[in-house]
């Protein structure tokens, strides 16, 4: 068995609004930074999977992401998987 180390991003889905992003990008101005835009904010996680190879690390992440992680109506997500 392997250690592989994944990063996952979780976003609101690109149709949905985003309440907080929406807030954030608005007080960009009041801060003097009127060129930012467009903010959505969302969740990195990161964590350690113990699996025979890369495939089989990405697998149980991707289940992760499906079953607890994200939220699937709600939001989308990537993942990257490296060994550790």
């Amino acid at each position: 068995m392997k250690t592989f180390r994944a990063s996952i991003d979780v976003m609101p889905q690109d149709n949905l609004l985003d309440p907080q992003g929406k807030a954030v990008s608005g007080t960009m101005a009041n801060l003097g930074l009127p060129g930012i835009s467009s903010v959505r904010i969302g969740k990195h996680i990161t964590l350690q999977v113990e699996a025979k190879d890369k495939a089989a690390a990405e697998a149980q992440v991707d289940e992760a992401c499906k079953k607890l992680l994200a939220n699937l109506v709600m939001e989308q997500y990537s993942f990257s998987v490296a060994e550790a």
